[in-house]
Order: C-alpha cells, then sequence, then structure tokens
C-alpha cells in the first residue's frame, strides 16, 4: 500500500462516548468496559489487522476512519467498507470466525479506543444488549459491503468518489480528509489517473477543493445530489438499525 504522506490532527478531548457504539452502551456495561477500554492513536495507513491473521482486539475509532479492504494474491486491493465514530472494527471476533480474509488500514488519522477479544467474546456469551448492538452494527456493515458491490460494478467512478466521500463524512468530524489520490485509488480498486480526472471534475464544478493530499468539502448537497442510489441506501441502513438510543 503507498506510504501516506500526511495527518489529521482532532481538537477533541478523546472520550470513549465519542463512538456512538460506546455511548450507547447501557449503564451496567458501561461500568464493566469504561476500565477495560484503551485509548490509542491511529496514525494514517496504521494496519489494525491482516488478512488471515488472529485478531486480540476490537477497535471502536472515535475521530479515525478505518478501511476495510479485499487484498487479492498479487497486492491489488479495493475497499468493501469504511468504519469510523459509528462502529466497530473486527466482527469476526463476535461472529466467532476468529480472522478474516480483509485487511483493516486507517484511512483518516484520529484516535481510538481498544478492548481485547476476551472481553468482547464474554459480552456476547452473556447474550445480552450488547450482543443485539453489535449484532444490528452487523447487519449495517454488511449492507453497506453488499452495497459497495453494487456500485463497484455498475456506476461510474464519479458516482463512487461521490458515495465515498460522503460516507467518510458521515464517520468523521469535520469536512476535511487527508488523503492522496494514489490512495484514493487503491481504495477504489481503480487507475489513479481515473481518480485524478474523477476528483478534478467534482473541483471544477465547486463540490470539493484538493490540494496536497487535502480533501474539503464545500459542498456537501452538491455531492448528494451526485452520486447514484448506493450512498442513501447505506446511510438508511444505518439510521434505521443505529437510531441515537441506548441499547436495550
Amino acid at each position: 500500500m503507498p506510504a501516506p504522506l500526511a495527518t489529521v490532527e482532532t481538537d477533541l478531548k478523546p472520550d470513549p462516548r465519542q463512538n456512538q457504539l460506546l455511548a450507547a452502551l447501557p449503564p451496567a456495561e458501561w461500568d464493566r468496559w469504561s476500565s477495560q477500554l484503551e485509548l490509542i492513536d491511529l496514525p494514517l495507513g496504521k494496519v489494525l489487522h491482516e488478512s488471515g491473521a488472529s485478531m486480540s482486539y476490537v477497535y471502536f475509532p472515535t475521530s479515525a476512519i478505518v478501511s476495510l479492504l479485499y487484498v487479492l494474491e498479487d497486492g491489488a486491493s479495493a475497499e468493501i467498507a469504511v468504519v469510523g465514530f459509528e462502529g466497530v472494527v473486527g466482527i469476526s471476533i463476535m461472529m466467532g470466525g476468529g480472522t478474516t480474509p480483509t485487511r483493516a488500514v486507517v484511512q483518516s488519522a484520529g484516535k481510538g479506543y481498544r478492548l481485547r477479544a476476551e472481553a468482547m467474546k464474554g459480552e456476547f456469551d452473556r447474550s445480552g444488549p450488547v450482543m443485539h448492538l453489535m449484532l444490528r452494527f452487523i447487519q449495517a456493515l454488511i449492507t453497506q459491503m453488499s452495497q459497495t458491490a453494487v456500485c463497484n460494478r455498475h456506476h461510474t467512478l464519479d458516482q463512487q468518489l461521490c458515495r465515498w466521500l460522503l460516507l467518510s463524512l458521515d464517520r468523521m468530524y469535520g469536512v476535511e480528509l487527508v488523503m492522496t489520490q494514489e490512495l484514493i485509488s487503491n481504495m477504489l480498486g481503480v487507475r489513479r489517473e481515473g481518480v485524478t480526472e474523477a476528483a478534478l471534475k467534482l473541483q471544477n464544478t465547486g463540490l470539493i477543493k484538493y490540494a496536497r493530499g487535502h480533501i474539503t468539502v464545500l459542498d456537501r448537497a452538491g455531492l448528494e445530489s451526485r452520486t447514484c442510489e448506493c450512498y442513501q441506501v447505506v446511510k438508511n441502513e444505518y439510521d434505521r438499525l443505529l437510531p441515537d438510543l441506548q441499547a436495550t
């Protein structure tokens, strides 16, 4: 994977409940978890887990965004989903698999919290609120993965880039991403020249500003009108499954 050129710093004071899943924990579960959560830096390009490797932790981003990539034998990769402050990285631990064929890489730097795999497995064994909350997130994540596959097959690169930008914005604080065109092309599984052309189109119409690896969204409504249906399908499912309510 290409080396990242920069990182994003956040002015937010770290707090586990900046992650929406952690914020949804009922008091009893929060009391069990709060002392076990470990604050960590998530720099751009950091690999949280490799394809096929055993996982020791699950990760709850707060100000970072993590990309889930499927990696081919020749090293080529394509993004299948993004996870930010709405979710958790490491669902194979919860599903009993222990490993996954995907790689998890930080695509926008920030912070997050990690929890040992044994603690997460213990919560699932309780079959309580945490299990039901995480299963709803997993269903939403599967929708995102499925829609990404459909989008990459049937929609233009211009539409895919808009979808990708909007999904990233929904999972972070602020309107600026630090991301080179080479890294975007790696995420979308397309040639760098195609990303350059698509990004220039968006910049020329005043939707984004791109300079030296910094992408600033200037007109979110314009991006929404330009993207395909896939973004709204994913957003609707997340809103339906993960409302702003405490887990029960």
